[in-house]
């Protein structure tokens, strides 16, 4: 049981500092706006809680979801009344990548809005579909139970984002506080660890034993669970091949002998896409078998041909789009831990056949990094600029990515060689302008370097924060990969609609390298193959603020690891790589 303090008598603003610091938070995420600055006053003078200032809402939310992915820790985000529409991309993201981002959003006194109060709008009404809550502190009494609440909600069961909106009058009224207290539990996530109904577990183990070519297909669940280890262990007792999801990637080693690596329509190789269509059984692990993980569900083939086992969190996600045998209701380590001790007392010699892995992949990585497609003119190959960054990439980097040709490439051919989350992209709701904002995020929750993989379809939405990066002194290397386009719509017009010019999608040159020193970066444009390798060299070796400009071609040039995209290359003869 918690000790409760003796009642004290402090104002709003400063009962919410306190009580994120009983919380053990250490950063906020926001930027400032007149509904906060009651707030900021006290803030400035009573706590060390560092607040993490970006130029855009939109940048600090997304920046709030991908600290909270690597902590392990729920993340708080703070914006002002005027700002607080900016805030949905990110919050969309953290509720469908299943991440708990505590949401402070300040606001006028309640129903002035109805007066037509300037910035007014119904916070509640706008967030409560794109959060587990979303509630209102309409007196300062209740801010300790209401943060409580916001903790325990966002960390237990399926993590998501809390909203809570605090009108301005909040921070500078007093009241007596007798509940001066957090529940340490839900500090970190997740908070709590049911274990699937055993009788499933045991079932699922008979499935497995009785299977010829099983396959895991671990979802990032499997990485917000912190699973690495015994999901390892159960491949290993089993010699089941594992698979992930783009957002599920280094859930174990991707060298391990039984690493399939990614698998699924953004990203996979063909080899790997291959297996698990072959498999006989499935185990989804942490996955809501979406589409981009599925290459729209055609990936594993006829589903009657074929056994699925489900183990999941969030019970929605069980059976949804696959048929299963076995579906377990429970956290990924807690319940994988329960079935690894039951199959060493049961069967602690279960035979399976040794798999290795090994060289499967290199035949297939290196088919793909000795291909020496010819690139169109004045672009450089993304195959050559991951398979250098692959070389170069130290063990404690974060690797920021978005949908596009920049994420694609690294998807498929980064190897990380430690299990865990460092490698953060957007493949939940998928929004332009995600990689840059995700690593101000990253460069506060580790000491390693962050290398942030951007398109200039993404980098547009995002250049004002630059200043952040370059204020916040860390590590970081955005890497754009540009091709003057929105190339993926590009991509998808031309390849699957058979549109001969699509419409709306490429735009102007920009002076990239011009924009970025003057933000203070250090600069430098790949222009040649040779000149890779000393170029991500020198950036990921400075400790300041770095900005490479790489021309790639776009996707209906040269089609990455999309298995639509390639098909539909094969038909027409054009140079792909998968």
């Amino acid at each position: 049981m918690p000790t409760i303090p003796d009642p004290t008598r402090m104002n709003g603003a400063q009962a919410l500092l306190r009580m994120l610091e009983l919380h053990g938070v250490t950063h906020v995420f926001g930027l400032p706006g007149e509904t906060t600055i009651g707030w900021y006053k006290e803030w400035r003078a009573h706590s060390d809680i560092e607040f993490v200032l970006t130029r855009d809402e939109r940048t600090a939310s997304f920046a709030a979801e991908a600290y909270a992915k690597i902590t392990g820790k729920p993340a708080v985000l703070e914006a002002p009344s005027p700002g607080v529409t900016h805030c949905t991309p990110g919050i969309t993201e953290a509720f469908l990548s299943s991440v708990p981002v505590i949401f402070f959003s300040s606001d006028i006194p309640i129903n002035q809005d109805k007066k037509h109060g300037l910035t007014g709008v119904n916070q509640t009404a706008l967030y409560e579909s794109i959060c587990k809550e979303s509630f209102v502190i309409s007196n300062a009494r209740d801010i300790p139970f209401l943060v409580r609440r916001a903790f325990r909600v966002a960390t237990s069961g399926r993590p998501a984002p809390v909203h809570i909106r605090v009108p301005i009058n909040i921070f500078g009224e007093e009241a007596e506080l007798s509940d001066l207290y957090a529940e340490p539990e839900y500090s970190t996530y997740p908070a709590h660890r049911p274990v699937a109904d055993h009788d499933k577990i045991r079932a699922a183990i008979d499935v497995l034993l009785s299977a010829s070519k099983p396959a895991i297909v671990c979802g990032q669940g499997a990485l917000i669970s912190q699973a690495s280890d015994i999901v390892l262990e159960l491949a290993e007792v089993l010699q089941i091949p594992v698979g992930t999801t783009t957002p599920g990637k280094g859930t174990i080693p991707e060298d391990h002998p039984l690493a399939l690596r990614v698998i699924g329509g953004r990203g996979g190789m063909e080899y790997s896409n291959q297996y698990v269509h072959d498999a006989d059984v499935i185990f989804f692990i942490g996955s809501n078998t979406d589409s981009a993980a599925t290459d729209h569900w055609k990936l594993y083939g006829d589903p009657r041909t074929k056994t699925f086992l489900h183990l999941d969190i969030a019970e929605a996600h069980i059976g949804n789009n696959f048929p299963v045998e076995v579906g377990m209701v429970g956290d990924a380590r807690a319940s994988l831990t329960y079935m690894v001790e039951l199959l060493k007392e049961n069967r602690p010699d279960p035979s399976r056949p040794t798999v290795d892995l090994t060289q499967i992949k290199k035949t297939a990585l290196d088919k793909v990094f000795k291909s020496n497609i010819p690139m169109p003119e004045g672009t450089v190959s993304p195959v050559k600029l991951s398979q250098v960054l692959d070389q170069l990439m130290p063990d404690d980097a974060v690797v920021t990515s978005e949908p596009g040709v920049s994420a694609i490439y690294p998807s498929a051919l980064l190897t990380f060689r430690k299990a865990g989350r460092r490698y953060i992209t957007n493949y939940s709701m998928g929004a332009l302008g995600y990689s840059v904002p995700a690593a101000i995020g990253a460069c506060h929750s580790t000491d390693g370097p962050v290398i942030s993989f951007t398109g200039d379809g993404s980098f547009g939405f995002v250049i004002g924060d630059m200043e952040t990066i370059k204020r916040s002194g860390k590590n970081v290397t955005i890497i754009l990969t540009r091709n003057d386009s929105f190339g993926w719509i590009r991509g998808e017009a031309i390849l699957l609609d058979d549109v001969d010019a699509p419409w709306s999608t490429d735009f102007g040159g920009v002076d990239y390298l011009k924009v970025a020193d003057a933000f203070g970066f250090q600069t430098a444009r790949i222009a040649t193959e040779a000149e890779i390798k000393p170029t991500l060299a020198h950036a990921i070796s400075n400790p300041g603020a770095n900005f490479i400009e790489i021309m790639v071609p776009t996707q209906d040039k040269i089609v990455p690891f999309v298995p639509s995209w390639v098909r539909a290359a094969r038909v027409k003869n054009l140079p792909h790589f998968y």
